[in-house]
């Protein structure tokens, strides 16, 4: 019996004389976002997408890794966390991102990385979010996050929050006392 290996499919001239290797590296560099033009950034697959206005899209790309580094839930899609950091695309906050982006990729690049986005592993993210983690920047990003991402109506099931109770008239008679285990 022959393996189907003899056949072979049409190569598009993009991808002609691309190395394993190459294609690797393009998409580890690459990592869940793509930058679309000026100003935009979408997901690989089109599923979401953001427009920014003050900060690149290279600055965001990077705000929404690093938000899923600090915060980092497998279950949750980029979306969410473009969200989260969407406030950042402001005058007030353009300087601290771009300073604050600056100073991660400057740590990346002592690590030997070329920027942060192109760290293909979270561990080695995580180093380097360590090395700027008593900044500003970092600071302002983290403690943005808990509400920014945390407020989101939609990720609630995912944590199994039903949301708040005050308007249901509370916890007391809707789980709050059901546990039978003690």
């Amino acid at each position: 019996m022959k393996h189907s290996r003899e056949l072979k499919r049409p190569v598009s001239p993009q991808m002609a004389g691309l190395t394993r290797r190459a294609l690797l590296a393009r998409a580890v560099a690459a990592g869940s976002m793509a930058v679309i033009g000026t100003g935009f950034i979408a997901a690989p697959d089109a599923a979401w997408a953001v427009e920014v206005t003050v900060i690149t899209p290279e600055q965001m790309a990077t705000l929404v890794q690093m938000a899923r580094d600090i915060y980092p839930h497998d279950r949750l899609a980029d979306r969410f966390y473009a969200v989260a950091v969407k406030g950042y695309d402001d005058a007030a906050q353009q300087a601290l991102v771009a300073e604050g982006v600056a100073a991660l990729d400057a740590a990346a690049k002592a690590q030997g990385h070329a920027n942060y986005v192109s760290i293909g592993w979270e561990d080695d993210r995580v180093k380097v979010l360590q090395a700027i983690e008593s900044t500003p920047f970092f600071q302002t990003v983290r403690a943005g996050l808990v509400t920014g991402l945390y407020n989101q109506k939609e990720i609630w099931p995912l944590f199994g929050y039903e949301g708040e109770s005050f308007s249901q008239g509370g916890y007391i008679e809707r789980g709050f006392n059901d546990i039978d285990w003690l």
